[in-house]
């Protein structure tokens, strides 16, 4: 079947139709250097290449940018990431060339912290998010950000959602797996859980690399496997364990958002649906599907047109918000809509309307200032 045909995305749509990006990654100064043995730190060795070090891991993913720069001959340091990525002004270009009105940020999820100790983990949490509101306040009326909390130290992490909420974050953004040795159905987590009810904010699930946690083994995670292969399998694990753990009966207003177009979810729910009854240990009290439906949005972030289509069919426009990765090295740098065998109505969903009834943008303001441009 060809995907492409009967398109009814026109050029007006395309250029007037609010898009809201909430899948959008930033590096700012106020990030790095907050620890002698976690850092984050910047270092360039001696071929130029710029390696981000946490503890004993090292990033070895390469930096779109500098890898730019460096096939044209030119230099591109540390002074060169932190000005490509901490000017909003260059940000909010980057998003006017993608006809995107608005974005939410968060901190790389390298940098999550769970792994280190709790004192440190918290500082750090409360400096981020100090650092994304700073930033947000300088973008127009047009950035937003995703609070980071230190889940392996649950109370803390309830009171700093609820401050940084204040802030003016538009919900929380997680891993999908080992806060610290906890995971999602961890009864310790029932205080975030409860905060993220009572601001009635959705959380942004983001897998991490798990080798950043090995210690000293941190840099034998061969081909960035935990990254490339592992966080799909995380957020997998995400909706498995809120699931079948019976989080969801606890806390039936908890609000999902997985990226990466949910993990494998989408692609393996009848497995999920068929294995779950002979499962003896399951505390879920209603079928996966009424979670799903109820308490979980996915996004369009895949790389073929006829994956994305085969998302729609399966979840539905009513559960899929618009997501690219905006900064990571498989950012997806056109419109996801687009091609897309659905209606004007669905199209508007995805692109914006689901996204201001879960983080409740303020649209007009946002399609005033975009106006500007």
């Amino acid at each position: 079947m060809n995907h492409i045909a009967n398109l009814d995305l026109s050029p007006p749509l395309r250029q007037t139709s609010p898009l809201i990006d909430l899948h959008a990654h930033v590096i700012l100064p106020g990030f790095y250097d907050q620890d002698p043995f976690w850092g984050p730190r910047w270092e360039q060795g001696d071929d130029g290449e710029l390696r981000l070090r946490i503890g004993h891991w090292l990033l070895t993913l390469g930096i779109p940018e500098q890898k730019a720069a460096l096939s044209r001959g030119e230099k591109f340091g540390i002074e060169g990431i932190m000005n490509a990525w901490g000017n909003p002004a260059g940000r909010l270009k980057a998003m006017d060339a993608l006809n995107q009105s608005a974005q939410a940020v968060s901190i790389p999820s390298h940098a999550y912290m769970y792994w280190a100790d709790r004192d440190f983990s918290i500082r750090f949490a409360q400096t981020c998010n100090d650092t994304l509101a700073e930033y947000c306040s300088r973008g127009n009326d047009r950035l937003y950000f995703w609070a980071h909390a230190p889940l392996n130290a649950p109370e803390e992490a309830a009171k700093e959602i609820r401050r940084a909420v204040k802030l003016g974050a538009v919900g929380l953004s997680a891993g999908g797996s080992n806060f610290g040795g906890l995971d999602f159905d961890s009864p310790e987590l029932d205080p975030v859980w409860q905060a993220m009810c009572d601001v009635d904010l959705p959380i942004f699930v983001h897998g991490y690399n798990q080798s950043v946690t090995w210690g000293e083994r941190a840099n034998e995670d061969r081909y960035e496997t935990t990254s490339i292969v592992g966080m799909n399998y995380d957020e997998t694990k995400c909706f498995w364990y809120l699931t079948v753990g019976g989080v969801l009966d606890r806390f039936p207003d908890l609000k999902v958002y997985i990226t990466h177009a949910g993990g494998f979810v989408p692609y393996q729910i009848g497995r999920f649906e068929e294995t779950v009854k002979n499962l003896d240990v399951s505390r879920n009290q209603k079928p996966l599907r009424h979670y799903l439906k109820r308490n979980f949005w996915f996004d369009p972030e895949l790389h073929e047109l006829p994956m994305r289509q085969a998302l729609v069919e399966v979840i539905g426009a009513d559960n899929l918000l618009y997501g690219t990765n905006f900064g990571g090295s498989d950012a997806i740098r056109t419109d996801l809509t687009e091609g897309l065998r659905i209606s004007d109505s669905d199209r508007r969903k995805i692109r914006y309307e689901n996204a201001v009834d879960l983080c409740r943008f303020d649209l007009p303001k946002i399609m005033a200032k975009q106006a500007t441009v």
